[in-house]
């Protein structure tokens, strides 16, 4: 089945459209109920990679008990793309997406050479963006791969188009959820708010009611770590992040005084990178 957008309630869907792997759905404000069932992690193959020259992280994504073993990639790299469709070729999966959280600054992002190397990738990213792709996802949207899905949630502050991508809640998807937090949540710190129409109110904001929100055993997977280290959760975050455990105003006045410097690759990124990384497409 070729991919669709579907705009009504999961539930009103038939059984066979809801097990397409080819699906964005457009769920708007839908309750789900909570986890209530044992782990179902084994359906998924999830790998996270690095990149170590912009310290990024690519995420993996497949579900293996679907005949297609369809996959998604999570803020690949144009330098790490044969890596990464080395490793897709070699766990016998089926790439259908690349997607990315936002418009980086400090890399390229692979999604335009995955999509000249493995035809049938779709890209995405967000409206609110304002950059190209297959896909421009919006609030609310699931993108699901097999039986599995990521929930779309708006996270700006970093950059206006700024998102986390969710594992599904429910009693077939893994546990625990999985947020994947692009720059707007690093682990023990927070995104530059200084370029690209950032907001530290609006950061604050975004994590304190789209990711603080989730249960508190959620694990953080960030586009960039520069300490080491791997993965949080979001009680981890809620208690050690020196950053936004304080105040608002607190943390505004934190963010103003940063005084970075300004991302070396960030006049190439950007361009390319709002035309799916890729300038001449």
């Amino acid at each position: 089945m070729p991919l669709q957008f579907v705009r009504s309630s999961l539930f009103a869907l038939p059984r066979n459209l809801l097990r397409t792997p080819f699906l964005v759905t457009k769920l708007r404000s839908q309750a789900m109920g909570s986890y209530t069932a044992s782990s179902q992690s084994s359906k998924l193959i999830f790998r996270q990679l690095f990149e170590k020259e912009s310290s990024t992280y690519t995420y993996l994504l497949a579900d293996v008990s679907h005949p297609d073993k369809p996959a998604l990639l999570i803020d690949p790299v144009d330098k790490t793309v044969d890596r990464d469709l080395s490793l897709v070729k070699e766990l016998g999966l089926k790439l259908i997406y690349a997607l990315n959280t936002h418009v980086h600054a400090d890399h390229v992002t692979g999604t335009g050479l995955i999509k000249t190397k493995s035809p049938g990738v779709k890209s995405i990213i967000s409206k609110a963006s304002g950059s190209k792709a297959d896909l421009l996802v919006e609030p609310g949207d699931k993108v699901s791969f097999g039986d599995l899905f990521l929930e779309v949630r708006a996270t700006p502050g970093h950059t206006l188009g700024c998102i986390t991508y969710v594992t599904g809640d429910g009693p077939d998807q893994p546990q625990p959820r999985m947020a994947f937090t692009g720059d707007a949540l690093l682990i023990r710190g927070c995104g530059r708010t200084d370029f690209q129409g950032g907001s530290s109110l609006q950061l604050y904001k975004s994590v304190h009611s789209q990711i603080f929100t989730l249960p508190k055993d959620t694990l953080i997977y960030p586009a960039h770590d520069y300490k080491g280290f791997s993965v949080s959760t979001v009680e981890e975050e809620m208690l050690y992040n020196p950053r936004l455990t304080k105040n608002q105003e607190t943390f505004k006045g934190i963010m103003e005084n940063l005084n970075l410097a300004y991302p070396k690759m960030m006049d190439i990124a950007v361009p390319a990178n709002m035309v799916c990384g890729l300038q001449d497409i």
